[in-house]
């Protein structure tokens, strides 16, 4: 039996781990209203706690483990340990640690989406809006474009690495104290620099948020232009916005809101990308039309940037990792789910750019204005000029 007991641990704690994810599939309205809060108090705990240190300390952890699991091979040939009960420990510590992860963050997977906390309807929208959004985020893109700083090969060159950590809380702040979104009151503590960048660069991913320690890290490798857009996302998971589609619209909310030049170009740019990519899924020849106007538009800059965004994750696209995580964690569409943002910003778009515009452009009720009243019969009515008596 004794040979099993590590196996029978893995199973108690894989359980414990599925009974919470199935209580939180099954009572979503309860884990909205009490969990995110519990769970962004201790986030934020955790990231004083591990905000001592410029390293991030999960990775530490992480290559603890390694090198544990490294020596305890060799003590298992040296001392003749049974494998199949080493094996059964090594997956102890796999669940034990994926349980403890859930418990304190993994359920925010189940939370309402940010659209409740931030009043955004969320409807079904047709080609013809998808366009015009992707075209207003588009012009956004290309009048900034032209304003933040370059190299000498027309490359975007932004402020460095712990420069841009230290802004990227200013976003969240606004949007907290001005524009009045309590779930955006998180902690903004910068986020830190991703190590072992070359291995995560090669699977495509740009940053990960660990609830376990309250640290957001991003990988400095990936394209400058996007760096600011991604330093939000990384922090908004911190804030225990958990699904990737709406960390991606708090980034871009965020970077918007933020006064820094090269956030708010980030955060456009982030948006047209999805946007455009959004229509060229479609396939359909009006779809292609439309992509292909609206590329056209782009100016030299952004049309720069777009290429040496896509030519760069073209080569860093194995994203199995990723997504074999997040479907793991309670994501279904694994992801697929950073390209949903699109469908937010398309609403956002409407809410905030279309329908204030349309109401700021209906002229005011006027009773004595005969062009919105019939005014005939009235005594006291004011006279046109076709109908005021000679003198």
């Amino acid at each position: 039996m004794k040979y099993w007991r590590g196996y029978v641990v893995a199973a108690i704690f894989a359980a414990i781990t599925v009974v919470l994810m199935q209580m939180g599939q099954r009572f979503t309205t309860l884990v909205d209203m009490v969990y995110p809060y519990v769970t962004r108090t201790l986030q934020d705990m955790l990231a004083q706690w591990s905000s001592g240190v410029d390293f991030v300390l999960w990775q530490l952890f992480a290559s603890f483990l390694i090198v544990l699991g490294l020596a305890s091979i060799v003590l298992m040939i040296m001392f003749k340990w049974n494998p199949i009960q080493w094996l059964g420990w090594v997956l102890a510590c796999g669940t034990g640690i994926f349980m403890l992860h859930t418990a304190v963050f993994g359920l925010n997977q189940y939370a309402g989406p940010i659209t409740d906390d931030i009043r955004l309807e969320v409807s079904e929208y047709n080609l013809e809006e998808l366009a015009e959004a992707t075209t207003y985020y588009r012009d956004q893109a290309n009048a900034l474009a032209t304003q933040v700083a370059r190299d000498g090969d027309g490359n975007v060159k932004f402020a460095d690495f712990s420069t841009l950590a230290n802004q990227a809380g200013d976003g969240f702040h606004t949007l907290t104290y001005e524009y009045s979104y309590p779930i955006f009151a998180g902690n903004t503590l910068p986020v830190k620099e991703l190590g072992w960048a070359d291995m995560y660069t090669s699977m495509g991913i740009t940053g990960i948020s660990m609830g376990l320690t309250g640290e957001a890290a991003v990988n400095p490798q990936i394209p400058a232009v996007s760096l600011p857009f991604t330093m939000c996302h990384e922090m908004a998971h911190r804030m225990c916005i958990a699904t990737e589609r709406d960390a991606n619209f708090a980034g871009f909310l965020a970077c918007q809101a933020n006064e820094s030049i090269e956030f708010q170009y980030s955060g456009y740019f982030m948006a047209y990308r999805y946007c455009y990519s959004a229509i060229a899924r479609i396939g359909t020849p009006e779809a292609s039309a439309l992509a292909a106007r609206i590329s056209s538009g782009a100016n030299a800059q952004l049309k720069q940037d777009m290429k040496f965004y896509d030519d760069f994750f073209a080569k860093h696209r194995d994203e199995t990792a990723n997504d074999t995580y997040l479907k793991t964690s309670g994501d279904s569409a694994g992801v697929e789910s950073y390209a949903n943002v699109s469908d937010l910003l398309v609403c956002w778009h409407i809410q905030q750019i279309v329908l204030p515009s349309i109401t700021e452009e209906e002229k005011p009720f006027d009773p004595y204005d005969e062009s919105q009243v019939d005014l005939s019969g009235l005594a006291n009515a004011k006279p046109t000029e076709e109908t005021t008596p000679n003198g």
